[in-house]
């Protein structure tokens, strides 16, 4: 029978832990969130020799001090599960930086190995570790790793199952801080070993340093016990006797004798090539981060990225839509003619459906391309460009990176936010990252795009989208920081990992993590959102009625031998349907409202309503309402918007009103997903109300500019 065993991965973000734990693991895992969080929890199942081995991939943190939910769900989870083995994730490039939470974990007093990942980049870069007298330093094992080529997966298994069997556990005393906070910890140890229950689930000397330290989760807990009194008066009187004696709060002393400690095993056991200091990260960064050019390349690789994703998309759309063409042929032809249970699969289903899925070659795209920037650590370099443009509007450095995951979906960008400390930095963030154009609107850009815009212009279009949601995501944070949350950001300390060439398998992974959400929201939401628009524009309608019902649409099914006469016949018996449905009446009744801004159709107006639940639904229920034949795919959608006139016979769109439109889409109320999330993480309905009106009054007045400045200067009309 095999041997169960927990192992848990720790370590910092972009020290290689996913990819560790993909490697062991491969495709037996399980995604969810911590109870009562909406933290994301990875658990992987694997067999090796005598053991099934259950692995918990913990949130990536810097430390364990609990200042975010990350960190505070990554300590709970090592504290009150257990896990037999604990394997810290460490880049061997940025080893001082990445041992701060080693310390921590050895506090802990957990089974703990040592994953010195990336060491290959590590030699490259002139450095040489003694592994054996650093682990003595440390007092736990090391394994050289390179998860990017799965080296070292074996032996980091060996060595935690090792440690399992011997039951050997970090030492916490290896971290002396030295005489005075020595004496003062076990003061604190003392008086907290009278509270027995607290002492059985916690080390007593990790307690009496995180009190030391002021972390607020063990205070709470302090103050609710028995001796929580004595407690604290003890604790205060330690602070203020090691403030008096050594000139600083303790959690600074505790954090520099850490540094110390790290510092001190490092110069002993680590030799480095100091040529080699000059590497070619340096020699790019000279570059990049450079005062006076940074930004303009950071704007210029954005560019690039959306005339790539726009380019190869294009061929890859048009299989989609020939794939689209064959399935309503085929299934149409299993179904009753004229029937509405025909056009409910035909263009409800499948129009509906792969009129979204036929996007999916752009956003993989896309992903692909931010995966390529991630992977070769430009991004963290992005976020370090932006960091004095955000103190500049007030906002803390944190921020730019929840920014930056917006432009893949608004939800876990959105959650990201609990990365930053300050409560006013956080709400502010999560305010304004609606505005950051998600993956979900990218297909009703190509559609109005490509329809009213030359291919060569298109990259240009779209990046101006991209941009100007950055701009009105800027400016109301500045006009939240003036006026609502005032006061001084909090300072942001930048990591810059070293430039490294993303391996092809590394991209897949990552392109695929992201864009397989867009297939599962095509299966629930969008399919659920085709037969609800689908029923809102065919009913009511007459039984006598039914035979026309959806009848241009299912020409891919039936004989498409008709006359001119009849075929108008059946248009106007579609467009009276239409009208008279629910859809219809809801349409009219608030298309005035976007008349100012170009495009008052109810049709456009109904589409926009589909689009709370989720943006793709967008152009599905466009397709829906212009009874689209699913065999012509999109591209017969793109051909009905350019044809559609207005009363007097005008073209309805012109590339001015499409742009005032994708405007409208880009700042408008966000997805209902995303409205729940802002209502989790804020814990406050007010905030994800006023979410829900104040970027929906943003996104009216900026379109209303648009349109207008248009108008009057004659651009695109």
């Amino acid at each position: 029978m095999l041997k169960k065993i927990t192992i848990a991965l720790a370590g910092n973000p972009n020290s290689g832990k996913t990819t560790v734990f993909n490697n062991l693991t491969g495709s037996r895992q399980h995604v969810g969130n911590y109870p009562g969080v909406t933290v994301e929890k990875k658990e992987g199942y694997l067999k090796y020799k005598d053991y099934e081995i259950k692995v918990v991939d913990l949130p990536g943190t810097y430390s364990l001090t609990a200042y975010s939910l990350d960190e505070l769900v990554a300590r709970n989870f090592l504290i009150e599960e257990k896990p037999d083995v604990v394997i810290d994730i460490v880049d061997t490039s940025n080893l001082e930086r990445n041992l701060y939470l080693t310390t921590q974990l050895m506090e802990l007093g957990l089974p703990l190995v040592l994953a010195f990942n990336m060491y290959d980049i590590a030699e490259k870069q002139g450095f040489n570790i003694d592994k054996d007298m650093l682990s003595h330093f440390l007092g736990c094992p090391i394994v050289f790793t390179v998860a990017t080529k799965k080296k070292g997966m074996q032996e980091l298994l060996d060595r935690a199952i090792s440690l399992f069997e011997s039951k050997q556990s970090a030492n916490a005393d290896l971290l002396n801080y030295g005489r005075e906070i020595q004496e003062e910890i076990a003061k604190i140890e003392k008086v907290v070993s009278k509270e027995t229950n607290l002492g059985r689930k916690f080390p007593l000397r990790w307690l009496a340093v995180k009190l030391l330290e002021n972390d607020r989760d063990i205070v709470e807990k302090i103050k609710a016990s028995v001796y929580g009194e004595e407690i604290l008066e003890q604790v205060k009187k330690s602070s203020r006797h090691l403030q008096v004696v050594l000139g600083d709060r303790p959690e600074a002393l505790l954090a520099d004798r850490r540094y110390g400690f790290i510092s001190g095993a490092c110069v002993e056991a680590i030799k480095r090539d100091y040529e080699a200091r000059h590497n070619i990260s340096d020699k790019i960064d000279n570059i990049l981060l450079n005062k006076i050019l940074s930004l303009p390349i950071f704007l210029g690789l954005m560019w690039l990225v959306f005339k790539f994703v726009f380019q190869f998309s294009e061929p890859l759309m048009r299989g989609i839509e020939i794939f689209q063409g064959w399935l309503a042929g085929f299934i149409g032809g299993f179904l009753p003619e004229g029937s509405a249970v025909l056009s409910l699969v035909v263009v409800g289903i499948i129009g509906g459906i792969v009129s979204v899925l036929v996007f999916t070659p752009i956003i993989f795209l896309l992903f692909f391309a931010m995966a390529i920037l991630e992977d070769s650590g430009y991004m963290a370099r992005a976020a370090f460009i932006m960091d004095r443009l955000m103190h500049k509007i007030g906002l803390h450095g944190r921020s730019f990176i929840p920014m930056l995951l917006g432009f893949g979906c608004n939800v876990p960008a959105i959650m990201a936010v609990r990365s930053i400390e300050d409560r006013r930095d956080r709400i502010v963030t999560i305010l304004i990252n609606p505005f950051m154009s998600c993956g979900a609107r990218l297909p009703i850009y190509t559609l109005f795009i490509g329809a009213f815009f030359p291919e060569k212009i298109a990259g240009n279009i779209l990046f101006s989208l991209y941009f100007l949601g950055i701009l009105v995501a800027v400016a109301m944070a500045k006009v939240f920081r003036k006026y609502i949350f005032k006061g001084q950001s909090a300072p942001f300390v930048m990591e810059l990992p070293p430039y490294r060439m993303p391996t092809f398998r590394g991209l897949l992974v990552h392109t695929w993590e992201r864009g397989v959400l867009y297939f599962k929201k095509a299966g629930t939401v969008i399919f659920a959102g085709c037969v609800i628009m689908w029923c809102l524009s065919h009913f009511p309608y007459k039984p006598q009625d039914s035979k026309n019902c959806g009848r241009l649409s299912q020409q891919a099914a039936v004989s498409q031998k008709q006359s001119s006469q009849q075929e108008i016949f059946w248009l106007e018996q579609e467009k009276e349907r239409l009208e008279k449905s629910y859809a219809g009446r809801i349409g009219k009744a608030i298309a005035p409202v976007f008349k100012p801004l170009g495009f008052g159709d109810w049709k456009v107006a109904v589409s926009l309503i589909g689009g709370i639940a989720a943006k793709e639904i967008v152009v599905s229920t466009l397709a829906t309402l212009h009874s689209i034949d699913a065999s012509k795919g999109w591209q017969s959608l793109r051909e009905s918007l350019r044809k559609k006139t207005d009363a007097q016979g005008r073209p309805f769109f012109t590339p001015l009103s499409a742009y005032s439109l994708m405007v409208f889409i880009l700042l408008y109320i966000p997805c209902l997903a995303t409205i729940a999330v802002v209502k989790k993480e804020t814990n406050s309905w007010f905030w994800a109300s006023f979410v829900v009106f104040y970027t929906t009054a943003i996104a009216w007045a900026v379109s209303f500019v648009v349109y207008n400045l248009g108008m009057f200067f004659r651009i695109g009309v």
